[in-house]
């Protein structure tokens, strides 16, 4: 599905991400881990087409990013770290002019608000929601394509007890879907509650990559996810 080969990013003198290989299965749900400035949201932007790689492929459903970066984006939907719409337009004119950059048509926006409870804002300004409901309204925009991956960039930041619950919630249904997720996080709670396998970033390098179920068996045996990566981080 998703395959990252010695991807290296640099931004002057500046190694972003540096030699990063792992693959991504088709259905799974990949967690990225780490502190700020690991190297998430720059392997994250690299798949999508945003970062052009200082050295390394990424291919996309055979499709290699740089040489066939159309192709390779019908097969993604993007969710950023800030998620940023005009406040002057309202959640149904969102999601109709994001619909429309995919040539699909205002019913499905319509639909996928209705699906997503937001009957009653639907006509109500960007201006006058809450961060959690501009989030909410970004995983709605980004399932309208239906794309069969899709990539969020600490989607949980500043969510309150509820949007976490959403986006939880969120995952589950896209997984059902079969879809493939990768999302970028530092809270090791999502990534174990919500993750099949997880890549620990430290300082641009790829730190380790686990199951969550072997990490369970095995690691913590004696002792927590936790301990695992604040080990990585301290021997990184």
């Amino acid at each position: 599905m998703i395959t990252v080969e010695h991807l290296t990013k640099k931004f002057g003198k500046f190694t972003a991400v540096s030699d990063v290989s792992f693959e991504v299965k088709g259905g799974e749900v990949f967690a990225f881990l780490g502190p700020n400035g690991s190297g998430k949201t720059t392997t994250l932007k690299s798949i999508i087409g945003l970062n052009i790689p200082t050295s390394g492929t990424i291919h996309v459903h055979g499709f290699d990013v740089r040489s066939h970066s159309k192709e390779a984006k019908r097969h993604m939907s993007y969710l950023p770290q800030r998620v940023i719409f005009p406040e002057t337009l309202t959640a149904r004119e969102v999601t109709r002019f994001y619909s429309s950059l995919r040539n699909i048509s205002k019913s499905v926006a319509d639909d996928a608000l209705s699906k997503d409870g937001f009957n009653g804002f639907s006509d109500k300004l960007v201006s006058e929601f809450s961060g959690g409901m501009i989030q909410r309204l970004g995983l709605t925009v980004i399932s309208i394509p239906d794309a069969p991956i899709l990539l969020l960039d600490e989607p949980t930041a500043n969510l309150d007890p509820q949007g976490v619950k959403q986006f939880r919630d969120f995952i589950v249904e896209q997984k059902a879907k079969g879809k493939t997720i990768i999302f970028s996080t530092h809270l090791l709670a999502e990534a174990e509650q919500l993750a099949d396998r997880v890549a620990i970033f430290v300082s641009g390098k790829l730190a380790a990559l686990e199951s969550i179920e072997n990490l369970r068996t095995t690691f913590l045996k004696q002792g927590t996810i936790e301990d695992l990566y604040l080990h990585y981080v301290a021997v990184h």
